[in-house]
């Protein structure tokens, strides 16, 4: 890029320090009125992109963000490595071993608060095709299948800001919550890893146990490696590498091989990240290991979630794209799902109605994890920037409305929020 156009350099360096910019104020902002700072970084992007800027300050935004397909490519793919990282460090937040706990919440939890919204999502396609601009001879399943997905997926970093803003993640409210939206979103990314595998070239031909059982083998695969190479290779590195820089860089090793596996295999690169932050939970959990992690946190948060958040807020004009009857849509039977099917799994499970309750909106916090599964929806053709809009603004109102509710519902009072932490 830098040979054939060297002020395409210039303008794309400039677009990184404006993105993170962007990200850093909105940031901090939304974080002073007691939110995930994710929202604020999506605020930024929508106030950067062709919402705002590209409608009150047109030239500047030309400017900014010309259409020169290198320039494009460059900022994808800073911001798909981006995405890799934010999902590895949202894998090491899922503690798979508390299952043993509450074995009949967790399970009833996890499934009914995925299964419920996911039957809604589907339904609602069906129901009313037109709301959704859906017919049967053109995205066909693979649009339902998505819609229900969509709909039926949580944000583990969101709901553990939330929690641990509250200071209930050690609490067994806070267990019970973290591990249900856990096995809820290994689930979901399952099944979202599934429908791209349908739509590559390679799948075409529908076979979809050889694409599940490609899957299934893949999971067990680095699970596998986590709980038991996972160690052995970190112990090693830990005497015979450079501490932290040697653990770091095995570590980014790791991340870019799954998801170089997941991708010859058809199921997305992100969800390969992701269940390597799942197999080295433990790994990152030992004592040792402590400083090395909050590394990687902190590069994460601090310089790839900014950009990759931000970025989602310049993939479509929000105000055009805008479809207010779609949207009370979403954000009513996301909700209703959600929070009726997670909080019906916690009470017949023996919790008491306004625990449950208060389990059912924290896991309806969406957030990032929303707005990766729809730029990737809109990245494959899957939906339009309509429909995206839609999912975007629900991830936002659901992530904002959980922390309040919650407070409200165990009686929590103000000043036990509000310290800082991962969005």
């Amino acid at each position: 890029m830098s040979e054939s156009h060297p002020d395409l350099a210039v303008v794309f360096l400039i677009q990184v320090g404006v993105m993170l910019a962007a990200g850093l104020l909105f940031g901090q902002l939304m974080r002073k009125c007691h939110q995930p700072a994710v929202l604020g970084e999506l605020v930024g992007g929508i106030v950067l992109g062709p919402t705002v800027c590209g409608v009150f300050f047109p030239e500047i935004y030309q400017r900014l963000f010309p259409g020169e397909p290198e320039l494009v490519h460059a900022r994808e793919v800073l911001i798909k490595i981006g995405m890799l990282f934010f999902m590895f460090v949202a894998g090491l937040e899922v503690n798979l071993s508390q299952l043993r706990k509450r074995k009949k919440a967790i399970l009833l939890i996890s499934i009914l608060g995925c299964g419920l919204p996911f039957g809604l999502g589907v339904a609602s396609v069906l129901l009313v095709p037109g709301l959704w601009g859906y017919s049967s001879g053109n995205w066909q399943s693979n649009f339902v299948l998505f819609i229900g997905i969509a709909l039926s997926i949580s944000a583990l970093p969101v709901i553990a800001r939330i929690l641990m803003d509250l200071r209930l993640l050690h609490k067994e409210l806070g267990g019970i919550v973290l591990t249900s939206a856990a096995i809820n979103d290994l689930l979901g990314w399952a099944l979202f890893a599934l429908l791209l595998s349908n739509l590559t070239a390679s799948n075409l031909d529908g076979n979809l146990a050889r694409t599940l059982g490609l899957t299934f083998t893949f999971c067990l695969l680095v699970l596998g490696f986590g709980r038991w190479a996972g160690p052995v290779l970190f112990r090693w590195a830990r005497k015979s590498l450079v501490w932290p820089s040697g653990y770091l860089a095995l570590t980014a090793i790791l991340i870019f091989m799954s998801a170089a596996v997941a991708e010859t295999m058809h199921i997305h690169a992100i969800f390969g990240a992701f269940l390597i932050g799942v197999a080295l939970f433990r790994v990152f959990e030992h004592k040792g290991a402590g400083q090395a992690k909050d590394v990687i946190h902190q590069f994460a948060i601090s310089l790839f979630a900014p950009i990759y958040f931000v970025s989602v807020g310049l993939k479509a004009n929000f105000a055009i794209s805008f479809d207010l009857e779609l949207v009370l849509l979403v954000i009513g039977i996301a909700t209703v799902g959600k929070v009726g099917g997670a909080g019906l799994g916690a009470w017949i499970s023996g919790i008491a109605y306004k625990e449950a309750l208060a389990i059912g909106f924290a896991m309806n916090a969406r957030g990032a994890m929303e707005m990766i599964l729809a730029s990737i929806a809109l990245e494959y053709g899957l939906i339009d920037q309509r429909i995206f809009v839609a999912l975007v603004t629900m991830a936002l109102v659901t992530s904002m409305m959980s922390g309040p509710v919650l407070q409200r519902l165990l009686r929590i009072p103000r000043g036990r929020a509000g310290q800082e932490l991962s969005p």
